[in-house]
């Protein structure tokens, strides 16, 4: 297993001593190298990568805006001359924090670091369908079958689960299509509930755990087809 990897550094010295060690390593495949943050940002959005070893002190945009910035960030690995973001690196959810000059070992022992976690990420089974989403800066992973309903709320949206709720960045037109249509369905411009979950309906309103929400005129016999092909 090779996990994809880019190079995001404004030193080019930098990035031929990093991509020296991506390459000798038997985990790493090094997809593109970036020499700034807009470019990698544009590379990240049209190229599946599982891990970005990514700067920190770059002018204009520095590593951290490049995070920010992300929807659904890859795994990280954090690469500085200083000490001193230790602690905010991991505000962002890192895999890792590699202090310059870097060493053979403490690299390997980083990628050796998100190579598990890829694992622990990817191993999911039938009865665990999920998805990922960033919220509070952190990718969290959310049982498909968890979720009760999405509701819209302005600029974001709001996942109602069996645990907690979850505010995400997101339009529901976008994060309607992350959800398997058999199992999911928009009865209103602001509600996606899970067919699963639904406890009765009328003509106004669908119960979901005992919460009312609305239903478009438009959808009832959507939804009632629907439920009976669930």
């Amino acid at each position: 297993m090779k996990l994809r990897s880019i190079i995001v550094d404004d030193s080019s010295m930098q990035r031929m001593a990093v991509a020296k060690l991506v390459n000798n390593h038997p985990n790493l495949a090094l997809v593109a190298e970036y020499s700034n943050a807009i470019e990698a940002k544009n590379g990240i959005k049209n190229n599946e990568i599982d891990l970005i070893f990514l700067d920190v002190e770059m002018p204009i945009i520095t590593g951290f805006d490049l995070l920010e910035s992300l929807d659904n960030s890859p795994q990280v690995i954090l690469i500085t001359g200083k000490p001193d973001y230790a602690l905010k690196a991991f505000d962002y959810d890192v895999t890792d924090y590699l202090h310059k000059p870097i060493t053979l070992s403490r690299f390997d022992a980083s990628v050796k670091r998100a190579v598990a976690k890829y694992e622990q990420i990817n191993k999911v089974t039938e009865d665990e369908e999920h998805i990922f989403v960033k919220s509070n800066l952190k990718k969290r992973k959310v049982i498909l079958n968890e979720i009760k309903w999405i509701e819209a709320l302005g600029d974001y949206i709001k996942l109602v689960t069996d645990e907690a709720n979850i505010v995400i960045l997101s339009t529901m037109k976008s994060f309607e299509k992350q959800l398997p249509e058999d199992k999911f369905l928009r009865i209103h411009k602001s509600y996606i509930v899970n067919l699963e979950k639904v406890e009765k309906f009328n003509s106004k309103n669908v119960e979901v755990s005992g919460k009312q929400i609305p239903l478009s005129r438009n959808k009832k016999t959507e939804l009632a087809e629907a439920l009976n092909n669930f």
